[in-house]
């Protein structure tokens, strides 16, 4: 079975940085697209960034642009998301996902979640 394991979230305060990981296993990692997502309470999931299969390639909403930075690790099959400058509208549940061809559209497969909370 596929599965994606997200971590690393928690409580921070605003301006501070937080790096959320997601192990992956049962596939093969690097024939993966791979991104984050999230979703804050009353809202809908929204798309946050993605990296290609090599990691040569980058995709980021606008509204996190500049302060995260996605990365990947094909030899460890993790997925990072190293968040600085948090804002509490930065607070929500974090979820990776994986995809063979584009993850911001209709991943095949998503993690449990992670939640982050960024106080003011």
């Amino acid at each position: 079975q596929v599965q994606l394991v997200e971590s690393g979230g928690g409580l921070v305060q605003a301006g501070g940085s937080l790096r959320l990981s997601c192990a992956a296993s049962g596939l093969t990692f690097s024939s993966y697209v791979m991104g984050w997502f999230r979703q804050a309470p009353g809202k809908e999931r929204e798309f946050v960034a993605s990296i290609r299969y090599s990691g040569g390639g980058t995709y980021y909403a606008d509204s996190v642009k500049g302060r995260f930075t996605i990365s990947r690790d094909n030899a460890k099959n993790t997925v990072y998301l190293q968040m600085n400058s948090l804002k509490p509208e930065d607070t929500a549940v974090y979820y990776c996902a994986a995809d063979r061809v584009k993850v911001s559209t209709a991943p095949n497969y998503w993690g449990q979640g992670t939640q982050v909370t960024v106080s003011s």
